[in-house]
């Protein structure tokens, strides 16, 4: 079994400030690849530029863990004064601890694996 944990939140930006989010992005993605653990941190935007996907990839919840204490360390309250989230989906096993914090921060809907198949990627 697979101890990856991996998560997609849909963003609503606040009007005007996609530039901004933007820059914080930046910030955010520089300091996610010194974590350890993190797989994939990727950030996707409407045509509109009024929402924004992110998808994330952790070795296993542990990493996640230290990857969300530092995001509410560093980011959080500029993020939160950007973007809000609509959905947060979780796929994966995550410990306990980790989907305690998850839903403190939005996630409402956590998916398991689909079967006993060796996926990949």
């Amino acid at each position: 079994m697979s101890t990856e944990v991996s998560w997609r939140v849909e963003l609503a930006i606040s009007e005007g400030r996609l530039d901004e989010f933007l820059a914080l992005t930046v910030e955010m993605v520089e300091f996610a690849k010194t974590e350890s653990g993190v797989l994939s941190y990727q950030r996707f935007v409407s045509q509109d530029g009024q929402t924004v996907h992110v998808y994330e990839r952790y070795a296993d919840s542990h990493a996640a863990l230290t990857h969300l204490q530092n995001f509410a360390e560093r980011f959080a309250p500029r993020f939160s004064s950007m973007a809000s989230r609509r959905q947060f989906d979780v796929y994966g096993a995550p410990s306990e601890e980790l989907k305690s914090v998850l839903v403190g921060f939005g996630a409402t809907r956590f998916f398991g694996s689909f079967g006993n198949l060796n996926y990949w990627g």
